[in-house]
């Protein structure tokens, strides 16, 4: 639905995220907004847990929206205090996966991003909670929450350090024994990894459940099972190119209420940032409680050429950067 009348926006800046230098980006942000006819206040954050409690300021103020330039765990932070306020939130992309983003169809270029804002075009938006804690992208155990530990501890940032990561993973990655309970339905299976999904995408276009919607009020589970390292191995093509569905592999479930007990307690993530969670999970859909800026032309997910899409934008954007 369109919005004409936002018009004083908070923006919410994480000088540190990705691996680009933010210098002079907020005030970019602010002059081009400005010619769209916002008023901006800039704040940025300092540490953990600041992006939550600016956005908690900014609505108890009477603001018209708040902006998130930084990674996943900023949109996750900013997230965690837009829900169930009606104030709209915008996403400018400036983080390693961007997956919320990228779902939403918003440029992963921050300067790009900014022409969604411009449109007023905001969406009522599912988000989800675990054992009361939001997410609004993916939580997942398994091998890719160990994937997540490992990225984090390196220090380090980027698709590469990811991949590397994964592959040191890989090698020794033992599996669990879950126990679901999916709207009634209960039953229990040997995973590789479990992914709850409110979106389609953990991040830098791998898509873990390419037709989840944001906006559907469903929850969408997927079950990777154990199989030979082989297979699980080439499951990484079917993630890139968006047909892990059709994989043997894989089980999906959308459902509005699920309750997970696993074996072993192990690692997990929320949105990407590592997590720390019991054995006994239960997970919750909240439907159309996140009004976010989002595109108004949309296109459907196909498989292949929507990941072939994405990956020709990101190197464009890439490119440009190399030469400015």
């Amino acid at each position: 639905m369109s919005s004409p009348n936002l018009h004083r926006l908070k923006l919410i800046v994480n000088p540190i995220a990705g691996t680009r230098s933010k210098t002079g980006l907020a005030d970019a942000i602010e002059k081009r907004l400005g010619e769209m006819g916002f008023e901006i206040d800039t704040e940025l954050t300092t540490g953990r847990g600041d992006a939550t409690l600016i956005a908690q300021r900014a609505v108890a103020s009477g603001y018209d929206g708040v902006l998130a330039c930084g990674g996943d765990g900023t949109v996750n932070e900013t997230a965690r205090a837009m829900c169930d306020t009606g104030v709209p939130m915008g996403i400018i992309p400036a983080g390693s996966g961007n997956g919320l983003a990228r779902h939403i169809t918003i440029p992963i270029d921050p300067m790009m991003s900014l022409e969604i804002i411009g449109e007023r075009h905001v969406e009522n938006c599912d988000y989800v909670t675990v054992n009361d804690q939001p997410f609004f992208c993916t939580f997942g155990m398994g091998f890719d929450a160990a994937v997540s530990d490992r990225f984090a501890a390196s220090g380090q940032r980027g698709k590469a350090t990811y991949v590397k990561s994964a592959f040191a993973e890989f090698i020794h990655y033992n599996t669990n024994l879950y126990r679901f309970n999916l709207d009634g339905e209960i039953f229990e299976r040997e995973a590789f990894l479990v992914t709850c999904c409110n979106a389609s995408q953990y991040g830098n276009n791998a898509y873990i459940a390419p037709h989840a919607s944001i906006t559907d009020g469903l929850l969408d589970i997927i079950i990777v099972k154990k199989a030979s390292q082989f297979r699980t191995f080439l499951l990484g093509f079917d993630l890139m190119s968006g047909l892990i569905s059709d994989n043997s592999l894989i089980e999906t479930y959308r459902v509005r209420h699920a309750v997970i007990d696993r074996a072993n307690p192990g690692p997990a993530h929320l949105d990407g940032e590592p997590f720390k969670i019991g054995t006994h999970l239960d997970l919750a859909i909240h439907p159309g409680a996140l009004r976010l800026f989002t595109s108004p032309d949309k296109t459907p997910f196909k498989p292949i050429l929507t990941p072939a899409e994405a990956l020709i934008q990101d190197f464009s954007i890439s490119f440009s950067h190399f030469f400015k």
